[in-house]
């Protein structure tokens, strides 16, 4: 035998199976999900895409109301998108930024699907014992190397097996989704983010009550776009929002690495803005990381168009704004400051040049008329039940609150 004919049989007996053996081991909910899939119109027939641009939703002051709206809990956490294909699932952020190793065992678990070819999109989170996403406990979960805190919430299911869905109305990607995912057990992490359909303004106050970050209200019968639209609504019961960070301050007394941030956000001709000073929420090793950080971003002038060195006082550091950090905060001055802010973690996922002002949209600008021929299927909340568990954390029924109330004052006389 050859050299060559000897590596040629080499090579065979040490390659990796290609995935498609794992078809075999497909479950009874897969096999659904592809009959369901076989049924759709030939002309969705395409190749896989190569990258997607994720669909953005538009800040507003109040929910939408109607039974064309389905409502799902906002999550903190990073947006990635899953691309499956022969070679394997990867997990790419909103910059293209290919971060699978990050997080490893969330593409093996989509893998694991027994799929060949999908694209879906989804928030990477950690829970708090409540059930509650925290952007912070995900920080310390990556930086602790806790991988088995990660959680892999799919909203959206956009190319499965040579069909591209983005034209297909969301309700009915998300009932393929739902049906990808059937069986996932308690230890896997990957979770369909649930819905509720309608009810939107009830929803949304039981969220805040609950001390969520807020929620994201989709058309259900509208494609996927690409971008920030208004198919997608979100609205917020905590402030929370990516600014950049252009200087810091010294620390006082025994504080170590810095005092204070100074965070600001890029209007549309692209000046940088100054929206205040961030000096609390910090952990003691964050002070210091954050401070090496900065000081390679080091520069003379002021990044800020409206923040001279003057007007913010001795003791500033200036830098390049390119780092950008999460703050959660009460609300807005009427100078266009931050008031109450609190330094959440830094958004390695995002451009520095992406980070605008979040202003709400009125609603009436916000709403498009109901399509005639919107589809109200879904995971509406059946109206027997009182409560119901949304992403393990339990709200009423909204269409049962009334019922259960006059119930309980019938009990009561």
């Amino acid at each position: 035998m050859s050299r060559a004919a000897k590596s040629s049989t080499t090579k065979k007996s040490t390659a990796k199976p290609p995935r498609s053996r794992a078809m075999q081991t497909r479950s009874g909910s897969h096999m659904a999900a592809l009959a369901a899939a076989d049924g759709l119109p030939a002309t969705l027939r395409r190749g896989l895409p190569k990258s997607i641009v994720p669909e953005l939703a538009t800040l507003v002051a109040a929910p939408p109301v109607g039974s064309e709206w389905l409502h799902e809990i906002k999550l903190d956490g990073y947006r990635l998108i899953c691309r499956l294909d022969r070679q394997g699932a990867r997990l790419l952020t909103r910059r293209q930024l290919d971060w699978t190793r990050r997080f490893p065992q969330l593409a093996g678990a989509v893998e694991s699907l027994g799929l060949e070819t999908a694209i879906f999109d989804g928030e990477v989170v950690v829970l708090d014992p409540a059930g509650v996403s925290s952007f912070q406990d995900l920080q310390t979960a990556l930086s602790n190397g806790a991988t088995k805190r990660f959680v892999y919430y799919l909203f959206d299911l956009l190319y499965l097996e040579g069909y591209d869905l983005r034209e297909r109305p969301l309700i009915e990607r998300k009932e393929l989704l739902a049906q990808v995912l059937a069986g996932q057990g308690p230890a896997s992490p990957l979770r369909h983010s649930e819905h509720l359909l309608g009810n939107g303004p009830e929803f949304f106050h039981q969220c805040c009550r609950r001390g969520l970050e807020g929620i994201v209200s989709k058309r259900i019968d509208r494609p996927y776009r690409e971008g920030r639209g208004r198919d997608w609504l979100k609205t917020k019961c905590v402030q929370r929002e990516e600014f950049v960070i252009g200087g810091f301050t010294e620390p006082a007394s025994s504080r170590l690495g810095l005092g204070a941030i100074l965070v600001g956000y890029f209007d549309r001709p692209g000046h940088l803005l100054y929206a205040g000073r961030v000096g609390t929420g910090f952990s003691a090793s964050m002070l210091v990381s954050l401070r090496n950080k900065l000081k390679r971003l080091a520069r003379q002038d002021s990044p800020f168009a409206n923040l001279t060195l003057r007007e913010a006082g001795r003791g500033v550091h200036w830098v390049d704004p390119r780092l950008v950090c999460q703050v959660e905060f009460t609300n807005w001055t009427r100078a266009h400051v931050l008031r109450h802010p609190s330094f959440q973690g830094l958004r390695e996922d995002l451009p520095a040049k992406a980070v605008v002002r979040d202003a709400p949209v009125p609603r009436g600008l916000a709403e498009d008329a109901p399509s005639p021929r919107t589809r109200l299927q879904g995971a509406s909340l059946p109206h027997r039940r009182a409560t119901r568990s949304i992403n393990a954390v339990d709200v009423e029924n909204p269409a049962a609150a009334p019922r259960t109330a006059a119930a309980r004052r019938a009990k009561s006389r």
